[in-house]
């Protein structure tokens, strides 16, 4: 799922280069928004409340090393394992919240309930995800 944010975001009309920041706070809209409109994640990894938002650490320690710098596209991909319903959230959520920093996007993600709620280093559970973003759909 990461490498089709990082390829939506390489278009050559993006504003912004996805980062590691940009790229958790997306992963975490997906999730919450899979959970919310069909009942299932989209990955298995658990999303944890820290000190910058909510993030998947397995993902943010493959681009640590980046730190802040935009993430190149990977140079291959094949995201005909993904149902179209999912592809449907994850453009969804490219297209609303793409458009936005990673500091913005940060500052929006510690207004919510599952990381407010979260402490910090804390799991945020599939339930809190799910109930929160059921409210954020029409």
């Amino acid at each position: 799922m990461a490498d089709y944010f990082l390829v939506l975001g390489s278009d050559e009309y993006a504003d912004e280069s996805v980062s590691n920041l940009k790229l958790q706070k997306l992963c975490y809209y997906a999730q919450g928004f899979s959970l919310a409109i069909h009942d299932r994640p989209l990955f298995d990894e658990a999303i944890v409340a820290w000190q910058h938002g909510p993030v998947v650490r397995e993902l943010w320690d493959v681009y640590r090393a980046n730190g802040a710098r935009g993430i190149e596209k990977p140079e291959t991909w094949d995201f005909s394992r993904f149902a179209p319903e999912d592809l449907d959230v994850m453009n969804e959520v490219y297209e609303v919240f793409g458009q936005y920093s990673a500091w913005k996007l940060r500052d929006m993600t510690h207004e919510e309930p599952p990381w407010k709620e979260t402490p910090i280093n804390g799991v945020i559970p599939h339930d809190k995800l799910r109930k929160y973003f059921r409210t954020r759909v029409s």
